[in-house]
């Protein structure tokens, strides 16, 4: 035990006489959390509208009027007929045809009310279908002010939209769970793994392999470290999430933290197993930046899993960040429950004792 405690004594001292990883540190999760979802941001916006009013009512005017002040749309016009609303579709000019049928305010308090027609350009799959979702919503905002001001029923047959858990269809909400993440895979992965090849570029690791110092207390001394930061990084990030963007987690904070204490475990497993079979800092990040990409595509950490072909979500079971995500998203936004969600702590578990067993396996200290 006194032999762990003067190697971390010797490794946090080496950490804060490095003149960039401090500042790192610092920066890393400021600029993560501050920037990136603003930059990032699947958000669609400027989606060109043209509108066939074939009503001219009052509520067809007042849907004209929202959509000529939504941040979302861009009015390119108000046409007679759908040939020339399509002819600006084809032309590029156009995202969605709205079109509002004749007698469509009267039809509203009647019992077969006619539906309003929204066809989109799916070429931009993007933004066609969070064109046509943006669209509907702003119509049923029409709707509901209708039903205020002029106790007008509107029959369900209409359309539906809910948004549960993300009401406002916020992106942010959505992404920042998944920057926790990122943060945690650099911290925790990607920097124990270079500081342990850096040892042995600059040979001080052979120093170390002729001492009596075992494998399990070496290994410790380089990890506690960045444990210790990742948390402390993840506290820093989740108190921005909440003082910039009032987003806090609706279920416990202690299930996100015992999560994020295996997913810590099983990324710094993996990278001191990178580390221990490469010879060189260049050769470590190729790898490391390999397996990143491949959880940044496949883990569900910016697109759903549920989109891919079969074969890859069959892929994603093997991905240690896929449970990781389940468990931030479902806590964050949901409020679920520990119990709930104990196959992801335990499929996480069954990682840690997996990647630290390989990388206890592939150092060798050579006496």
């Amino acid at each position: 035990m006194k032999t762990l405690f003067v190697l971390l004594d010797k490794e946090i001292r080496q950490f804060f006489r490095n003149a960039f990883l401090p500042k790192l540190v610092i920066v890393f999760p400021v600029m993560v959390i501050l920037i990136i979802p603003w930059v990032t941001t699947m958000d669609v916006r400027h989606i060109g509208v043209s509108v066939v009013d074939n009503d001219h009512s009052e509520t067809s005017r007042r849907i004209i009027q929202k959509i000529e002040a939504s941040d979302y749309f861009n009015l390119r016009g108000v046409t007679e007929s759908y040939d020339d609303s399509f002819a600006l579709l084809e032309g590029g000019e156009a995202d969605v045809i709205l079109t509002i049928p004749n007698d469509f305010e009267l039809s509203l308090i009647g019992d077969s009310p006619k539906r309003i027609g929204i066809d989109v350009n799916g070429i931009n799959a993007m933004k066609g279908g969070l064109g046509s979702q943006y669209m509907v919503q702003l119509v049923m905002q029409t709707f509901g002010e209708l039903q205020r001001e002029k106790s007008v029923v509107v029959s369900p047959d209409l359309f539906t939209v809910q948004n549960r858990y993300n009401p406002t269809l916020d992106y942010k909400h959505f992404m920042i769970p998944a920057l926790m993440i990122m943060l945690l895979v650099m911290i925790c992965g990607f920097l124990p793994a270079l500081n342990l090849v850096s040892e042995k570029e600059i040979g001080t690791i052979e120093q170390i392999n002729v001492t009596p110092v075992s494998r399990l207390s070496f290994t410790l001394a380089k990890l506690i470290p960045y444990w210790i930061i990742g948390f402390l990084v993840l506290t820093v990030a989740m108190v921005l999430a909440w003082l910039v963007y009032g987003l806090s987690p609706e279920g416990s904070p202690g299930s996100i933290y015992l999560a994020a204490l295996l997913f810590v475990f099983t990324m710094s497993g993996m990278g001191v197993t990178i580390a221990n079979n490469s010879s060189t800092m260049q050769q470590t990040m190729f790898v490391m930046f390999f397996f990143v990409m491949i959880f940044i595509l496949m883990s569900g950490l910016f697109t759903p899993i549920e989109s891919m072909p079969t074969w890859a979500q069959w892929i994603t079971y093997i991905l240690p960040p896929r449970y990781f995500v389940e468990v931030m998203r479902s806590v964050y936004l949901k409020g679920t429950m520990f119990v709930e969600l104990w196959p992801n702590y335990v499929a996480l578990a069954v990682f840690a004792v997996l990647f630290n067993s390989m990388a206890a396996l592939t150092y060798k200290k050579q006496a």
